[in-house]
């Protein structure tokens, strides 16, 4: 099983106190080709950034008003081809050691920002499968207002499974993808 890092930040999310957890917004539709959705936060890596861990923790700061001061990087996934979106995708993990106030920032790209603990991603209660328009599926996270799905859902299911943090859940409850969503 994972660990979180010796110091700072925070633990597994089932301990009492401050829950590990990711950070979520919920992007609003508009005209570039992105899906609503709940996911991380993320874009394009500018001529200005120094690879894609820069490109993270500025688009972070960007959306979600994150400081990046209190980020430590712990690695950077291979890079991932998105066939739908014809993105290229990095996925840069770190862990939010000093975790500060965040907000949407970007009010014309980003609808709202939350924390989701580990116990939260990882509760039966909280997950199924979605069926998407093409009749392909994958996991999704419900949780509160936040429907995660999608790449985020696939690459969370997948983090949480080789972290040691997934719990058993019913992968025969399948939904259709909301309207609008996709």
């Amino acid at each position: 099983m994972a660990a979180p890092p010796g110091h700072g930040g925070r633990g597994d999310g089932r301990a009492p106190g401050r829950p590990a957890a990711g950070l979520w917004r919920t992007a609003l539709g508009g005209p570039r080709p992105v899906r609503r959705g709940s996911r991380w936060p993320g874009g394009k890596i500018e001529d200005s950034d120094d690879g894609p861990v820069a490109a993270a923790l500025r688009e972070a700061a960007e959306e979600t008003g994150l400081d990046p001061a209190g980020v430590d990087v712990l690695a950077t996934l291979p890079e991932l081809f998105i066939t739908r979106s014809q993105f290229r995708v990095i996925p840069v993990l770190a862990w939010w050691r000093v975790p500060t106030a965040v907000r949407p920032v970007d009010i014309g790209e980003v609808a709202a920002v939350e924390r989701i603990s580990i116990a939260d991603l990882a509760d039966p209660a909280n997950r199924l499968m979605l069926r998407y328009p093409d009749g392909r599926g994958g996991p999704a996270f419900s949780i509160d207002s936040m429907l995660i799905w999608g790449f985020t859902a696939l690459i969370t299911d997948r983090l949480l499974a080789l972290g040691g943090w997934e719990r058993p859940w019913d992968a025969t409850v399948i939904r259709e993808l909301p309207q609008g969503a996709a």
